[in-house]
């Protein structure tokens, strides 16, 4: 039996890895749901402490993956119309076009909501770029994650 669920721990490890690669997959928690497992099983036992620790990890990471592109925005010089147009087209990005939309999405909504704001082009691409850069921060946080997830898995295997 604890076969079985340690190849369970181990595609979620893989489909949180995968996760962070593709926007429509919540990356870091499956991660920590496949170190969790592994917990119930013979071949780990990990402290309270720890798995509290990665839960946190987990959902902070996958918290600023949808946080990084409206705060890159502002980084870059975008208003408020402009943030609100990088987290409506995040969304409409997200069900609409998935998973590219979810990608160019914010990019696409930026730009409008600066345009729609009376922005000068040159501003509304550069607060564009800014929720763009803010995609690649969220997805290099969540890659982070569930690396040191799946280090710390396969070190309790070995």
């Amino acid at each position: 039996m604890d076969i079985a669920i340690l190849i369970i721990a181990i595609l979620l490890i893989l489909t949180g890895l995968t996760g962070c690669i593709l926007p429509v997959i919540p990356g870091p928690p499956l991660s920590f749901f496949g170190l969790l497992v592994l917990h119930f099983t013979k071949f780990a036992a990990f402290e309270t402490g720890f798995i509290v620790l990665f839960a946190f990890i987990a959902a902070i990471a996958t918290l600023m993956d949808y946080a990084a592109p409206l705060w890159t925005t502002k980084r870059f010089g975008g208003s408020k119309k402009g943030i609100w147009g990088a987290a409506i087209g995040m969304f409409a990005g997200l069900f609409l076009f998935p998973p590219f939309g979810i990608i160019v999405g914010p990019l696409i909504g930026a730009v409008a909501g600066e345009l729609l704001h009376g922005s000068e082009s040159s501003k509304a691409i550069r607060a564009g770029l800014g929720s763009f850069a803010g995609f690649f921060l969220g997805m290099g946080l969540k890659l982070a994650a569930s690396l040191a997830i799946t280090y710390y898995f396969v070190k309790e295997l070995l």
